[in-house]
C-alpha cells in the first residue's frame, strides 16, 4: 500500500480541525438556545402563578364548646392537695416466735420486701392479703426503727370557713396534714385537723384555719346522675396539681368492697389514679356528684375504671361529723342475712321478695319485737323492701330509739312488729366483746377489732390453699391493731389461732365467746399456728390489760 503523501496529509488534517471547530460551536449555539427558552418558561411560570394564587389569611377565632374550661375554672379553686406524714411502728417481735423466723419464711418476706409496695409476684402472702385484707402482709426482716412515711391525696373545700371533705385512708393515721391551695407557691400550705372520721364510706372531713373565706364547691344530687353522663375528676394524681381528666359514668350502684354495706359506687372512666383519692367526680352543671376513691387496677394506676362515692352519701355522713359528737350513727334491728340472694332459698321459705333472716341477734332489737330466724322481712313502714341493700339503706338511715314497724313473712302468713332501732356500734359491741362495730344487717359489716385486739375471720378452703394450710382449722388473723394486746403477745396477720386458754377456736363465734369471757387482769394463752410454717404450732401468751 502506497503511504500518503504529505500534501494529502496536510489537506486531511486541516479538514478534520475544521470539522471539531464546527461541532463545538454548533453545541454552543444548541446550549445557549435551550438556556434562554429554559429562563423564559420559568419566568412565565412565576407569573402565572403569581397572579392565580389566593394569599392565605388567619381567621378570625371560634366559639368551639367550652363548657369543660368553664367548670375547670369554676372548680380548681376550692380542689385541694392534700400531704401527709405518719410514723409505722416497727412491730413487736417480744415473744412472736421465741425463737429466729424459719428461713423459708425469711426468704418469702425478703422478696416482698425487695419488691416494694405489692410485694414479690411470687409471694402467695401478699396475693392472699391483698385479695382478702386489703393490705400488705408484713412480717420479714425489717428495720427495727420506727419509720417515716407519706401519702398524697387530695380533697374539695365545701364550707368557705375551711372545712374539707376527703377520704379517710388519705389522713388515716396520720401525724401530720399539710393542706395546699391552689394558686398559692408549692412552698405554702396549711395545717388541717381532722373533724371526723367514717369507716364506713371511707369519708374524713378535715378543716383549715384561714383569715380569710375560700372558695367551695356545691355538692349536687347523684340520684340523677344517669349512665352515659360526661363528668370530670379533679385533684392531684401523681402529685401533678390542678389536673382533669374526663369521662363518662359508665355505671352506677357498685358495691365493689367486700363487707362494706355502705360503700356503692358511681363508676366512670373519667381517669382516676393515685392521688387523685378525695377529689371531686363533677357534673356538666359544675356540681360536686362524687368522692373518688377507689380504682380498679392490675398494674397500680389507670385502667380505664374508677368509682367515686356519690354526694347523697357524702352529705349524709358530713353532716353528721360536723356535728358536735362528730361521729356516724346508724341504726339497726339486729338480723343478718346473705349478701346475695339465692332463689333456692326464696323457693324453700315461699317468698319472692324480700329480705329472709339467717341469724337474730341475741337480746337485739328484732328478737324482742318477735322476729326470728327464717322470717322474710317485706316492708318496713309499709314501703315494700326487695333486697337486702333496700333495708339496710332504711334501717341505718334512722335514728337509734325510734320505732319502725316491721312486715314479715312467716310460714306464708303475714305479721308485723314494731321495733325499736339501736345504734349500730352499740349493739354488736357486746358481741365483739366491746369497743368494736357491728358486722351489720346482712353480716357485711367490716370485721372490727375488739378487747384483744385482733381482728379475725373464718377459714376457707381457698384461704387454707392460700396460706398454704393442712386444713381449715381455727381462726386467721386479718388484722392486729397498733399498741393492743394482741399485737404486745406477737400476734401478727395470718397467724392461725386454733386454741384459746385450751379452749377450742374453730370460727369467729368461738373467738369472740371466749374473749367476751376474759376481763382485765385474766391470763391469756394463745395456740398459734405461725404465718408461713404449714405444720408446728407456738405458744403466745400475756395478762389482759
Amino acid at each position: 500500500m502506497t503511504p500518503p503523501t504529505s500534501g494529502s496529509w496536510q489537506r486531511l488534517r486541516a479538514n478534520r480541525f475544521a470539522s471539531v471547530l464546527v461541532i463545538l460551536a454548533t453545541l454552543s449555539l444548541g446550549i445557549l438556545i435551550g438556556t434562554v427558552i429554559s429562563s423564559t418558561v420559568k419566568g412565565n411560570e412565576k407569573q402565572v402563578s403569581s397572579s392565580d394564587a389566593t394569599p392565605l389569611q388567619i381567621p378570625e377565632p371560634k366559639q368551639l364548646s367550652n363548657q369543660f374550661a368553664q367548670i375547670a375554672k369554676q372548680l380548681e379553686p376550692a380542689v385541694v392537695n392534700i400531704n401527709t406524714e405518719s410514723t409505722m411502728k416497727h412491730p413487736s417481735i417480744k415473744g412472736r416466735r421465741g425463737q429466729q423466723t424459719p428461713p423459708d419464711d425469711d426468704e418469702d418476706n425478703q422478696d416482698d420486701q425487695d419488691q416494694g409496695p405489692g410485694g414479690g409476684q411470687d409471694s402467695p402472702f401478699q396475693d392472699f392479703f391483698d385479695r382478702f385484707f386489703g393490705g400488705q402482709g408484713g412480717g420479714g426482716q425489717m428495720p427495727q426503727q420506727d419509720l417515716r412515711q407519706r401519702a398524697l391525696g387530695s380533697g374539695i373545700i365545701i364550707d368557705p370557713k375551711g372545712y374539707i371533705i376527703t377520704n379517710d385512708h388519705v389522713v388515716d393515721k396520720a401525724d401530720k396534714i399539710k393542706v395546699n391551695l391552689m394558686g398559692d407557691p408549692e412552698t405554702v400550705s396549711y395545717d388541717a385537723t381532722v373533724i371526723g372520721v367514717d369507716k364506713e364510706t371511707d369519708l374524713a372531713v378535715i378543716k383549715i384555719n384561714v383569715k380569710h373565706d375560700l372558695p367551695y364547691a356545691k355538692l349536687g344530687n347523684s340520684e340523677g346522675v344517669q349512665v352515659g353522663d360526661w363528668v370530670l375528676a379533679l385533684g392531684s394524681p401523681f402529685g401533678l396539681n390542678s389536673t382533669m381528666t374526663a369521662g363518662i359514668v359508665s355505671a352506677k350502684g357498685r358495691n365493689i368492697v367486700p363487707q362494706r354495706q355502705f360503700q356503692q359506687f358511681i363508676q366512670t372512666d373519667a381517669a382516676i389514679n393515685p392521688g387523685n383519692s378525695g377529689g371531686p367526680l363533677v357534673d356538666m352543671a359544675g356540681e360536686v356528684i362524687g368522692i373518688n376513691t377507689a380504682i380498679f387496677t392490675t398494674g397500680g394506676g389507670y385502667q380505664g375504671v374508677g368509682f367515686a362515692l356519690p354526694s347523697n352519701t357524702v352529705i349524709q355522713v358530713y353532716n353528721q361529723l360536723i356535728a358536735p359528737d362528730h361521729k356516724v350513727s346508724r341504726g339497726s334491728i339486729g338480723v343478718e342475712f346473705n349478701a346475695v340472694a339465692n332463689p333456692a332459698v326464696a323457693r324453700v321459705y315461699g317468698v319472692t321478695t324480700g329480705v329472709t333472716v339467717a341469724n337474730v341477734t341475741p337480746n337485739g332489737p328484732a328478737q324482742k319485737a318477735g322476729i326470728q330466724t327464717g322470717d322474710t322481712i317485706v316492708s318496713v313502714d309499709g314501703k315494700p323492701v326487695k333486697n337486702g341493700d333496700e333495708l339496710v339503706a332504711d334501717i341505718s338511715a334512722r335514728k337509734p330509739g325510734s320505732t319502725a314497724k316491721v312486715g314479715f313473712v312467716r310460714n306464708g302468713k303475714e305479721q308485723s312488729a314494731s321495733v325499736t332501732i339501736a345504734d349500730r356500734s352499740k349493739l354488736y359491741a357486746a358481741r365483739l366483746g366491746g369497743g368494736g362495730e357491728e358486722q351489720g344487717e346482712g353480716g357485711e359489716g367490716q370485721p372490727q377489732p375488739s378487747k384483744f385486739g385482733a381482728t379475725v375471720q373464718n377459714i376457707t378452703p381457698e384461704m387454707a390453699q392460700q396460706l398454704k394450710l393442712p386444713n381449715t382449722k381455727g381462726v386467721v388473723v386479718s388484722n392486729v391493731k397498733q399498741d393492743s394486746f394482741a399485737e404486745s403477745v406477737g400476734l401478727g396477720r395470718g397467724d392461725v389461732i386454733l386454741e384459746i386458754n385450751k379452749q377450742p377456736v374453730t370460727n369467729e363465734d368461738d373467738f369472740r365467746r371466749i374473749q367476751g369471757s376474759l376481763k382485765s387482769g385474766a391470763d391469756v394463752v394463745f395456740l398459734v399456728r405461725p404465718r408461713g410454717r404449714d405444720n408446728g404450732t407456738i405458744f403466745m401468751a400475756g395478762t389482759l390489760p
